[in-house]
């Protein structure tokens, strides 16, 4: 097995097929499913195989140097090594750079401190109201851009080193590398899975039954905290990004993530979550469709989610039952889903074959909404011959009469 394409491909050729696929899903007029490989840089980080860079992830999390190289080898290695439905070789237009702390920024930006273990491990964040919850009566609302505690400080001071680097003329392969325009607050990863790593997990699920006048205590404070983080830092990017055209009443379509509700009932949900979801949606959405991300198998929301907020599409994890999640959202409704990454990543191609088979033929492909994915996050150390199999397979089984 291997983490190096050998395969020669002619780009050109690949990147008007993927333009023309994207074109015709967009119409319903394709006549196969897309499909589409992504991970985060932790598959560069965590692989020594393929990382040259010599940093950690403790680098990556405090040094611009760390971030701009480290970004730009993960995304030179996969536009030439990931054959899936994407943009490959070297970009047309040149390198963009984000600004990337994983999921740690939504915690850290409330204060929680950022942990960091092995060199090739994921950093976390450490539950700051775990031990003495009743530290949150004793907090102010924060400052919406600048949260509490040095975490966003640093980012800062990252994205200004960055920034220097990339105005005084940085190339990489020949080509210019723009910087980041904008910090990652302007989105969220959840209202629920921002307070279970605020609190700790068996302690924020307690919380709901024994003591539920903290817990929605709490879920206020995030909540409104929340937005406007949110609105602040859009009118960050808005003011510093010439290119972005924006709403000045922050309403539009909207993207949602929060994991941890996979682990609640649907009626938990609706007592304990929902209302502060739609104080969230009301400061942002106007109606017109979201989008919304859900890891594991949360699918037992999914048909309410759907209703409540005229969600377009479900972007998922696994486990997933395909067939059944298409058969109760509808024709409609896209879906992003896809074999377990652990199958891909220790399966035999003959075994991702079969799987992203028993997927396709499941039903889920009814109503041409569906794209095949890698479980939205790839894991490190996935061979080639792997991510070719799941490519090759999905274009052989995907394909529409």
């Amino acid at each position: 097995m291997s983490y190096f394409c050998n395969e020669k491909i002619d780009f050109e050729k690949h990147n008007t097929a993927v333009r023309l696929l994207k074109d015709a899903f967009l119409r319903q007029a394709h006549s196969r499913i897309p499909v589409v490989i992504t991970g985060s840089i932790r598959n560069l980080l965590s692989n020594p195989a393929i990382n040259s860079t010599g940093f950690s992830f403790k680098d990556f999390f405090t040094d611009a140097t760390a971030q701009l190289i480290c970004q730009l080898e993960f995304q030179h290695y996969v536009r030439h090594h990931w054959l899936c439905d994407q943009e490959m070789g070297l970009p047309e237009k040149g390198w963009q750079l984000a600004l990337d702390f994983q999921n740690s920024y939504d915690q850290a930006w409330f204060g929680c401190p950022i942990r960091f273990f092995g060199s090739a491990d994921v950093p976390d964040t450490q539950e700051i109201l775990k031990d003495n919850p009743q530290q949150l009566y004793h907090w102010e609302d924060l400052d919406p851009f600048w949260g509490r505690g040095s975490f966003m400080q640093r980012a800062m001071d990252i994205y200004l080193k960055i920034k220097k680097m990339c105005d005084s003329g940085y190339e990489f392969h020949g080509l210019p590398v723009a910087p980041p325009v904008k910090f990652p607050c302007i989105a969220t990863d959840g209202l629920f899975t921002i307070a279970l790593k605020l609190r700790g997990a068996v302690e924020i699920m307690t919380d709901m039954y024994e003591n539920p006048g903290y817990y929605h205590d709490l879920l206020d404070y995030i909540t409104r905290n929340l937005i406007a983080r949110i609105k602040a830092h859009r009118e960050w990017w808005w003011q510093h990004d010439s290119a972005c055209t924006a709403n000045p009443n922050h309403r539009g379509a909207f993207g949602y993530a929060d994991d941890a509700i996979a682990m609640l009932s649907p009626a938990q949900f609706k007592e304990f979550v929902l209302p502060y979801m739609k104080r969230l949606f009301d400061a942002f959405y106007d109606g017109s469709g979201c989008d919304i991300h859900l890891c594991g198998d949360a699918t037992h929301h999914f048909k309410f989610l759907a209703d409540e907020f005229n969600v377009k599409s479900f972007d998922t994890g696994f486990p997933v039952n395909h067939g059944a999640l298409r058969r109760e959202l509808g024709p409609s409704i896209q879906i992003n889903g896809g074999s377990p990454v652990m199958l891909l990543k220790d399966g035999s191609p003959k075994q991702i074959a079969a799987e992203t088979k028993r997927i396709c033929e499941s039903g889920v492909m009814s109503g041409k909404r569906f794209i095949l994915i890698a479980a939205n996050n790839l894991a490190p150390c996935t061979p080639i011959e792997n991510i070719s199999a799941f490519y090759q397979a999905g274009k052989k089984y995907g394909k529409y009469e």
